[in-house]
């Protein structure tokens, strides 16, 4: 892996030498190699087995796509690697810190989340900037009218609109505090019920994940624990069972609310006993969401009533 990383690196400084400023050919060329480069070594990342490892690299390959994207604005790849890239890297390594550290530093807890939020609605930000390029407008309308919006949107668009929804509803989570960003929630909905129509085997099913999120919200909200619980179900089929956070999201969004301890620690137990090794492209984020489920578990007292 860190050799891996390592040739990423020199292939990526080597073209930042070269005179972006000059041919229109050089320009594009860079771009598509640091973007092939970048693809590839995101792979490295998502078999990694060090975490702390994959968090120092990210912020220089996320530099070095912004800085390709001010020479090429309307590069659909350059655009999709900064979305997906900025919303792992805040969830997977600030979000995370966040939780891991409340406890025993408050105030670093704080300005992680606060810097997570950020984050998030960056990788957003360049998400809409690529779905607008075949849509201009599509954010707009998508505030109006969230389904009418996604409805040209086809199976070349998933990728763009599972990580652009993930970083926006992941920012609208971050900002419960904020009425401006909660009012787009319907927009997310959308953008996750049109890849799950189109389709829902993206990333071995993990669209249901987020499913299992969204109808472990009350009932007020669209919330439905028979919904989340199919979502559970056919999300454990595609992905054979082999990726903790399905078990950890179903027991923080549904067995949590409902106050069950007893499925809860199942469900995390569940969870830790997945081998991060049995599936190596998913190791870091099987081991993530180990982390965070031993945290939860070794807090469990702070979640349950006596």
């Amino acid at each position: 892996m860190q050799r891996s990383f390592g040739k990423a690196v020199w292939t990526a400084a080597s073209l930042l030498l070269l005179p972006l400023s000059g041919c229109g050919a050089v320009n594009k060329m860079a771009a598509n190699s640091v973007t092939e480069m970048m693809e590839s070594t995101a792979e490295v990342w998502s078999s990694g087995d060090d975490p702390e490892f994959v968090c120092q690299s990210i912020p220089f390959a996320l530099s070095t796509v912004e800085g390709l994207l001010t020479k090429q604005p309307e590069s659909g790849r350059l655009l999709l690697n900064a979305t997906q890239g900025f919303a792992q890297y805040a969830y997977v390594c600030v979000e995370t810190d966040a939780i891991l550290v409340e406890e025993e530093d408050y105030e670093r807890s704080k300005q992680q989340l606060e810097r997570a939020l950020s984050l998030f609605l960056r990788a957003k930000r360049y998400g809409m900037r690529g779905l607008e390029l075949a849509d201009p407008g599509l954010e707009e309308r998508l505030l109006a009218d969230p389904e009418g919006a996604v409805a040209g949107t086809t199976l070349e668009d998933v990728s763009l609109l599972y990580w652009t929804a993930a970083a926006w509803g992941a920012a609208i989570s971050r900002g419960k505090d904020r009425p401006d960003l909660i009012a787009d929630l319907p927009a997310v909905i959308a953008m996750m019920e049109r890849v799950l129509e189109l389709d829902e085997t993206f990333r071995d099913g993990t669209i249901h994940d987020v499913f299992i999120m969204l109808r472990g919200l009350p009932a007020s909200m669209g919330g439905s624990p028979e919904e989340a619980r199919r979502h559970f179900d056919r999300a454990l089929e595609l992905n054979g069972g082999r990726l903790a956070g399905t078990y950890a999201t179903y027991a923080t969004s549904v067995v949590l609310p409902e106050q069950d301890r007893e499925r809860f620690e199942r469900l995390m137990l569940e969870a830790l006993a997945i081998d991060p090794d049995e599936d190596p492209r998913h190791r870091l984020e099987n081991l993530i969401a180990q982390k965070r489920a031993r945290y939860m578990l070794d807090h469990v007292e702070d979640y349950f009533l006596e």
